[in-house]
């Protein structure tokens, strides 16, 4: 791995002293006043400092609240109408591990309100939850983590 340094605002690679790109933007952990996710992976998420092993809504600004499901299978409209009542302008759906869609009667309370939504696996949603955080929307993601 090639030496980098910084000098006069400007990122060298010390190997062939040539301007070297960041390949990695870093996002600060916390934006004051918002709920942004520092950190996630297979069994949950960390927002502002907490950790949580276990399904999550994390809307913009706000508590965090536990959502029900404890897999996909037990997921209902009224966990949808739980986001809905939030009222954001988007909701992102972790569906967990990998990328499942929720049937379209279950999303009827969002749809209804007109309310966005978008289906990702839980990983990819706490990163673009993060990228529209910064933007300044009211987003809300909806994170299922299955228990065994």
């Amino acid at each position: 791995m090639a030496a980098v340094v910084l000098l006069r605002r400007k990122t060298y690679n010390l190997t062939t002293r040539t301007p070297w790109k960041p390949l990695v933007k870093l996002q600060a952990d916390r934006i004051d006043g918002s709920n942004a996710i520092a950190r996630h992976g297979p069994e949950g998420v960390i927002v502002n400092g907490t950790e949580y092993r276990h399904s999550v809504v994390v809307p913009w600004t706000g508590a965090v609240l536990p959502w029900p499901p404890a897999n996909f299978a037990e997921l209902s409209e009224a966990n949808f109408e739980m986001l809905a009542k939030l009222e954001p302008e988007l909701v992102i759906f972790g569906s967990g591990s990998r990328i499942r869609f929720a049937r379209p009667a279950l999303l009827r309370p969002l749809i209804d309100a007109r309310i966005g939504i978008e289906t990702m696996d839980s990983p990819a949603a706490c990163r673009t939850y993060n990228v529209l955080l910064a933007e300044g929307r009211s987003v809300v993601a909806a994170l299922l983590f299955e228990r065994a």
